[in-house]
């Protein structure tokens, strides 16, 4: 099959990236693919963190990938368009997490079919964004209802996409695979802990820091665990926004000593110090779709403790490779650190998380992506 492919990749940095470049990859084993990225991402206005650009000395590569979009330039969106036309796709794999792509994907898809019988495959990271609204929702609705089907990574991802579209709509539950080519580096806990001069037990939250993360609720459940722990937080990830905030909150809370603050993009090649380090992966979110936190957690074959949101309780099974709690609750989920540290039920947990990746294969979700029947 001949699959045209468009969205992110190095050097352009995060999960969406990350993804992508893996799919491509998967793909490129029995199929013939055009991978066209970004010449330009976002509009510095429109991003907040501090690049969109990965600084990872050894970034996720693919070859042959045609640098054609610049994301406010409606000529490149027409350049890219031909270019597919060109390629003669059977399939066309579009990436979708925010309505600013929306523009390019319309007159994409609209191209594309004047000349072509190619089918159109929505694959959803979020069905909404995490901070919706009206007129979001009106153009999300039209953007996809020109797929012929969408692949959504959880079943809650899938019930959205049905509630916004219609029942009958082809929507294909899919999930997030596991990030096991990022976890080749990783290094042993006791170097990583010496490396990071940590002691006791190490709790780490992973990942941009943005509200629905629930970072709060993580911060108010720590004088609950280490009071029976003596444990270190390490919050790793850049702060959009808000951050004083959060130092406001670890005072009044007396946690200082016992978080530590990494406010940065990780490139690839550190990602294995934080993640050998760390007895438990945290992941307290109010919302969630799906999530290459966990993914990245079980690649590098740490358990994960989280909320009953979005996929994460399709991923993590409770009691076996991590733990579930209800969201904002800070006392159920201080028990649960407090369970899930305790040196039996650690090791069965971490055990566990080792074999968890071999569940959650590109190649299951690329037979998704091209072979799925609609509905």
């Amino acid at each position: 099959m001949r699959v045209s492919l468009v969205g992110p990749t190095h050097p352009y940095r995060g999960g969406i990236s990350h993804h992508t470049t893996l799919l491509c990859e998967a793909l490129k084993k029995d199929h013939e693919v055009q991978f066209i990225s970004y010449k330009r991402q976002y509009p510095a206005i429109l991003f907040p963190g501090k690049s969109d650009k990965d600084p990872s000395a050894d970034g996720l590569h693919v070859e042959g990938v045609d640098f054609l979009v610049d994301s406010v330039n409606p000529f490149t969106w027409l350049q890219t368009a031909r270019a597919v036309v060109r390629f003669k796709p059977d399939l066309l794999v579009l990436p979708w997490w925010v309505v600013f792509w929306a523009p390019l994907y319309l007159v994409l898809i609209t191209w594309v079919r004047w000349f072509l019988p190619t089918r159109v495959v929505f694959l959803c990271h979020n069905v909404l964004e995490h901070e919706p609204s009206a007129l979001k929702r009106a153009i999300t609705r039209l953007t996809l209802s020109r797929a012929d089907r969408i692949v959504t990574q959880s079943q809650q991802e899938s019930e959205k996409a049905k509630a916004l579209l219609g029942a009958d709509f082809p929507v294909v539950t899919g999930f997030h695979p596991t990030y096991v080519s990022l976890a080749g580096g990783s290094m042993d806990r006791e170097q990583a802990v010496r490396e990071l001069n940590l002691s006791g037990n190490v709790l780490l939250f992973f990942g941009f820091v943005r509200p629905y993360k629930g970072l709060d609720v993580l911060l108010e459940a720590m004088p609950s665990v280490l009071a029976s722990r003596d444990v270190t937080l390490m919050v790793v990830g850049e702060f959009w926004k808000d951050k004083d905030a959060y130092l406001e909150q670890l005072d009044r809370l007396g946690l200082g000593e016992h978080v530590r603050l990494v406010d940065e993009y990780v490139p690839n090649e550190h990602l294995g110090r934080y993640f050998a380090a760390a007895d438990l992966v945290v992941q307290p979110y109010r919302s969630a779709s799906g999530s290459g936190v966990s993914q990245l957690a079980y690649g590098f074959g740490k358990p994960v403790v989280a909320t009953r949101v979005g996929n994460l309780a399709e991923v993590i099974e409770d009691g076996r490779n991590g733990l579930l709690v209800p969201p904002s609750d800070a006392a159920a989920l201080a028990d649960a650190l407090v369970r899930g540290l305790d040196g039996p039920k650690l090791a069965e947990l971490t055990d566990n998380a080792r074999l968890t990746k071999e569940r959650f294969s590109w190649d299951r979700l690329v037979a998704l992506i091209c072979d799925a029947p609609s509905g």
